[in-house]
């Protein structure tokens, strides 16, 4: 048996504010899933995106006023949690998209099965799963600039290579590709370890429900503003090709929406390197603390 070594609690649960989270992040999420297929001129999109934005406005406001809130948002008053939120988020929405779009590129432009896709890519999770505790020690010993900046170095790197695929691309070079990928990953990770280090104990738990929360609604926001891309990219190579129905034009107009995507991707690491570099190194929860003290 495990023991338990907090204090055990009986918050109230305030179901209005459940039903407008579900409302608001549920209806931005479906919103841009939906767009790849239906647009935005569809009303289905615009208008989940509409209530989806005004239930998560009622939400934020209704959590600043009620006195046992389901997420603690105060926590983003502390400048480096902010901060740090904000870099996850933005890498996780290039990664979680590569994660998706890396196996369709093989199934569909190389012509791999799908067993033989998750063979290509599992070196890249073994090497995450080992990396993941050499990062964390890292972590500990070194300022999180050294450690999350050349994550992301890592990762733009993996970023600039994959917009480069082509049909000529070998397995070896995937392979290779998706490991750097996946070592940089391991590094960056470690933002969420130092923004709940600028927290008070009493707002961990609050600190990472946002970061889970929000990671959640970046990877799917991402991914469907990723495979939108990759679908205008290709359609737009299509409609300028002289020859539409050869083969090798589309098998050309599915790479081109690949690069086009995997370019976009580029982008979102270069503006979180930039993020990145106004971490600062801070006493644990020292913000927090003062946050608090000034609040009572």
């Amino acid at each position: 048996m495990v023991q338990n070594v907090s204090e055990l609690t009986r918050p109230k649960v305030d179901y209005p504010s459940i039903l407008l989270s579900t409302l608001g992040f549920g209806g931005i999420v479906y919103s841009f899933s939906a767009l790849g297929d239906l647009g935005w001129s569809d009303a289905k999109v615009y208008g989940a995106l509409i209530v989806g934005l005004i239930s998560l406005s009622i939400f934020v406001v209704r959590q600043l006023k009620i006195e046992n809130p389901i997420l603690e948002l105060r926590a983003f008053k502390v400048p480096m949690f902010t901060l740090s939120v904000g870099l996850i988020v933005i890498v996780m929405m290039s990664l979680f998209s590569t994660m998706t779009l890396l196996p369709m590129f093989l199934q569909t432009v190389l012509l791999v099965t799908a067993f033989k896709s998750g063979v290509i890519m599992l070196p890249g999770s073994i090497i995450s799963a080992i990396m993941g505790p050499i990062a964390g020690k890292l972590f500990d010993k070194f300022s999180p600039k050294v450690i999350i900046i050349p994550g992301i170095v890592f990762v733009g790197i993996a970023m600039f290579l994959f917009k480069g695929l082509t049909p000529d691309t070998s397995m070896l070079q995937i392979i290779i590709m998706h490991s750097v990928l996946m070592v940089g990953l391991m590094f960056v990770m470690t933002v969420q370890t130092y923004g709940l280090n600028q927290l008070t104990p009493e707002l961990y738990p609050h600190g990472t429900a946002l970061f889970n929360t929000l990671q959640q609604v970046a990877g799917a926001v991402g991914t469907a503003i990723f495979i939108s891309k990759m679908s205008s990219g290709t359609n737009q190579y299509m409609e300028s090709s002289a020859n539409p129905m050869d083969p090798v034009e589309k098998l050309n107009g599915l790479t081109s929406g690949f690069q086009g995507a995997f370019t976009l991707g580029l982008i979102f690491i270069v503006v979180a390197f930039i993020v990145s570099l106004f971490l600062k190194e801070e006493k644990k929860g020292v913000k927090a603390t003062q946050l608090l003290q000034n609040e009572n």
